[in-house]
C-alpha cells in the first residue's frame, strides 16, 4: 500500500512497546522512521527532556 511513501516519522519511545509497534507500522507502509529512545540500539539514544539531545537528533533526521 505504500500510504506513507516518501514520509518521514519520527518516534520517541520507539525501541519497545506501543512506540515499536507504530514504528514497525511505519515502516511497513514506506515511511522514513527515525527513532529516538533511551535504550541503548540501532537508533538515537538519548532523553528527549535534554534539549542538546533534540538539537543532536533533529540534525541526525534533516
Amino acid at each position: 500500500m505504500n500510504a506513507f511513501y516518501g514520509k518521514t516519522a519520527v518516534i520517541t519511545g520507539g525501541a519497545h512497546g506501543i512506540g515499536k509497534a507504530i514504528a514497525d507500522a511505519f515502516r511497513r507502509e514506506g515511511a522514513s522512521v527515525y527513532i529516538i529512545d533511551r535504550q541503548n540500539g540501532d537508533w538515537f539514544v538519548g532523553d528527549v527532556s535534554d534539549q542538546k539531545t533534540l538539537e543532536k537528533f533533529a540534525e541526525s533526521v534533516v
